[in-house]
């Protein structure tokens, strides 16, 4: 995969951008970024598209720009010559695709059956655009194409909303999702930039999907962790379960066996994705501690430690529990 798409992936959403007129762009790309977002998809619905491209590159270097609606070869380099870093099309154009394959710039082209799946495989393609999303059969759908090509991850676009979001990004099989809701054509001529980074932030929010885990205690001993640990399941009924380091006590609670991270213990906060959500921790300076992250048996970042605590607690990583 691209150094691009793990970027996408990392951020997680992919703001659709429709500009009427080039002098809406760095404006717009300001609101995106200050809403979590450093990345915009151009359409090529209008004229203004290419000069729009230009204009993010020039003045904001940081936002990850790509070009999207892209539909014949000579868009593409036109987009590129723009300076996009990826170019998305609706629908499956083999020459679209075989141009951006040996030019090395990563293309997700879009599917929605079988015959289209297989033909980006045959073009050494990973991730793809499922479009319409929603009316092509949804998260089931995708769940269905996943027995036959489970080496492929999807981008859902096209009724993906604020609603319905967080359901696409639980699967392991969304890389990530695109969506105009935060970047209606309506705020953007309007200048609304403020409304849209307030929705940008909202997005990100909920992708993240940040819940309570459980709460970690730290114990001096494992004569203390289970007598703490059989206290908690006699008054409150929850199930006790012994486990390498600590006692487990219903879904949310674990008392260590002795001292771990944290002056009393850890808080563990489930996310639907621990890769995003330390790259979100760290636009905000809050690192990670390295030796502690677990990874499932595909190389995905399962759990990590932040480096920091919170009223005596060191605050834990997971990914959420998901149906």
């Amino acid at each position: 995969m691209s150094d691009v798409l793990k970027k996408i992936a990392e951020i997680g959403i992919v703001p659709v951008v429709k500009l009427d007129s080039p002098d809406q762009a760095v404006a717009l790309g300001k609101a995106l970024a200050a809403g979590g977002l450093p990345i915009a998809e151009v359409t090529f619905r209008t004229d203004a598209a290419e000069e729009s491209i230009k204009k993010l590159n020039a003045e904001l270097p940081g936002l990850l720009v790509g070009a999207g609606t892209v539909t014949t070869v000579e868009q593409v380099k036109r987009a590129a010559a723009a300076g996009a870093k990826f170019i998305v099309s609706p629908g499956f154009n083999p020459s679209v695709v075989k141009y951006c394959v040996d030019s090395g710039l990563p293309v997700t082209p879009g599917v929605n059956s079988p015959s289209q799946i297989e033909q980006g495989i045959e073009l050494g393609l990973s991730v793809l655009k499922f479009f319409p999303a929603e009316q092509s059969g949804g998260l089931e759908m995708l769940k269905a194409f996943a027995g036959p090509y489970g080496s492929v991850k999807y981008v859902p676009t096209g009724g993906i909303s604020a609603k319905n979001m967080a359901e696409y990004l639980a699967y392991d099989k969304v890389l990530a999702v695109g969506g105009s809701w935060m970047v209606k054509p309506e705020l953007v001529s309007a200048g609304k930039y403020d409304e849209v980074t307030r929705l940008c932030r909202e997005a990100v929010m909920t992708s993240l999907g940040f819940a309570l885990h459980h709460l970690g205690v730290n114990e001096p001993d494992e004569s203390a962790s289970l007598s703490d640990a059989r206290k908690m399941s006699e008054f409150f009924g929850f199930a006790l379960k012994p486990w390498n380091s600590s006692n487990l006590v219903g879904a949310g609670f674990e008392f260590m066996k002795k001292p771990f991270l944290g002056k009393n213990g850890h808080i563990a906060i489930g996310t639907l994705s621990v890769e995003r959500a330390v790259t979100y921790f760290a636009g905000k300076g809050v690192a990670t501690r390295p030796e502690t992250e677990k990874r499932d048996a595909s190389g995905s970042l399962a759990a990590v430690y932040l480096n920091v605590e919170i009223g005596g607690f060191a605050l834990h990583l997971v990914r959420a529990r998901t149906p």
